[in-house]
């Protein structure tokens, strides 16, 4: 069967992987980790006001205070741990897995959210620069989520975007006009691929797959292909019911009637 011809060039994608490949991670989103596997497991917490407790005063490179003593617990982690070559690690290679919420928000005592003209724009960027140095010379990984909708320079964001490998954007519809939207009852939000990074290149990769969306089953987190029905209104594109009349009385007329009519026939 001849598809139409507006689908005619893209390229063909599975519907779904192949059922003897497993794809992507699958996870019980209503299932909590247990305590006894957080006891047995490595890891450290970062809370800025205990930390701020205990040194009150910190200024370097003109960042705020917030992000100068992540970055020192942050490269003192890496140290400590053997993250940056220094002890090999000689039972179990691994790496230093770090997440920080929130960045850029009024939490870490920023202000690029609340106004258009920040007391110090270049402090968000300075940090993820001396970010970068550190897990670039230690074999760490971090991952990071910024509120990018209450920030309101449009150019820290493009600067944060430039600095980051990998730049995912989520979309819900809670709130918008697309909660009510037919075409997207099925789904709870968009998430949008800005940037994904590309090996051995001066640029990164812009990813084909740009329609994704993303829904909240009761136990799995699922991301799909966005596919819109199809519009099976009674209308015809081109014209409507009574454009349709008006031509039909052209043709009843006769040829000289269609050279003074208002509309012209669509062969």
């Amino acid at each position: 069967m001849k598809i139409a011809w507006r689908y005619q060039n893209l390229p063909k994608m599975e519907a779904s992987p192949a059922a003897s490949s497993r794809f992507g991670h699958y996870y019980d989103v209503s299932k909590t980790l247990s305590p006894e596997l957080l006891q047995s497991t490595k890891w450290h917490r970062f809370f800025l006001p205990e930390e701020i407790s205990l040194q009150p005063n910190i200024n370097i490179c003109n960042m705020t205070s917030g992000y100068t003593r992540l970055l020192q617990s942050i490269q003192r982690i890496i140290y400590q741990e053997g993250f940056d070559g220094s002890h090999p690690q000689k039972k179990q290679k691994n790496i230093l897995r770090i997440g920080i919420q929130n960045l850029g928000s009024v939490l870490w005592g920023e202000d690029i959210c609340c106004t258009d003209n920040p007391e110090d724009v270049h402090s968000l960027t300075k940090f993820l620069y001396i970010l970068r140095s550190l897990l670039r010379m230690s074999l760490s990984a971090c991952i990071i989520t910024v509120p990018a909708h209450l920030i309101q320079n449009k150019a820290i964001m493009e600067r944060v975007t430039n600095l980051s490998d990998t730049v995912v954007a989520l979309e819900s519809f809670i709130g918008s006009e697309r909660e009510t939207n037919p075409l997207y009852k099925d789904y709870h939000g968009l998430i949008h691929i800005h940037q994904i990074p590309q090996l051995n290149c001066l640029i990164c990769d812009v990813s084909d797959t740009k329609d994704l969306a993303f829904r909240l089953k009761r136990k799995l987190f699922t991301i799909e292909r966005l596919h819109l029905p199809p519009d099976l209104s009674d209308t015809v594109s081109r014209s409507s019911k009574q454009d349709l009349a008006e031509s039909a009385k052209l043709l009843s007329s006769g040829c000289g009637a269609m050279a003074m009519g208002k509309k012209h026939l669509d062969f």
